[in-house]
């Protein structure tokens, strides 16, 4: 099986996520965003996509306008019911493919913390990440597609995670991320982290803190949404 990989910065990779698809079969490409031309067997070949998260906002098209084939992809997969994950940026271009509005926060969120599930969520693949930490890292947020489920919140940010039938999972934190090799995310975000007067040494100190509990939990998430996929089919 492909899982394809769409990635927007290099270092926001699949981190920890890479471990799971490979056990459960899938072979992994990337594709780099407005270098890499998405084909439509890119699109509609792969048995799972994963759009990654990146720093730019999907309503900045006019200066990033390869997010318009992006986001009409994901909407394509979405309409044909196929497996696909959204993480950060990549919820934010799943919820826009579903006609929902994304826009700017109150706030940044960034740091480690628990999300909030709702009692959807909590009957869900999420249920693994009850209690655990994930780490947050945006700016933006969107509202709920219509007729998705809305799946966790953090009091920052209500809508933190939802589902579009059994096929589509929007996440806006990071379950993926390996709190171990933070520090490209330190060095690659510097400029927002001094913006918002973040101690990086703190973030820095949590991350490694929290690595294995957060890992543990982001595992268990995405093998038992990865186990719900194989049922569906």
């Amino acid at each position: 099986m492909k899982c394809l990989a769409l990635r927007h910065l290099a270092f926001e990779d699949l981190g920890i996520f890479d471990t799971v698809l490979k056990q459960h079969g899938y072979g992994i490409e990337y594709r780099q965003a407005g270098i890499d031309r998405m084909t439509d067997d890119d699109w509609l070949a792969s048995d799972l996509v994963v759009v990654l998260g990146g720093p730019i906002g999907v309503y900045e098209r006019a200066d990033y306008p390869w997010l318009d084939e992006e986001i009409e992809g994901v909407a394509r997969r979405l309409a044909l019911g196929l497996p696909t994950l959204g993480l950060c940026l990549g919820a934010q271009i799943m919820a826009t493919a579903l006609g929902a509005r994304v826009y700017p926060g109150k706030a940044k969120e960034i740091g480690w913390s628990a999300v909030t599930l709702t009692p959807a969520g909590t009957r869900s693949c999420l249920s693994a990440l009850q209690g655990a930490p994930v780490l947050h890292w945006h700016g933006d947020t969107f509202d709920l597609p219509a007729g998705a489920e809305w799946l966790a919140s953090t009091e920052l940010t209500p809508h933190q995670a939802f589902a579009s039938g059994n096929h589509a999972l929007a996440l806006q934190f990071h379950p993926e991320v390996d709190g171990r090799r933070i520090e490209t995310w330190l060095i690659g975000h510097s400029g927002e982290l001094h913006q918002t007067g973040l101690s990086v040494a703190e973030l820095r100190a949590a991350s490694h803190r929290l690595a294995d509990e957060a890992a543990r939990a982001g595992s268990e998430m995405l093998n038992a949404w990865l186990q719900q996929l194989k049922v569906a089919r």
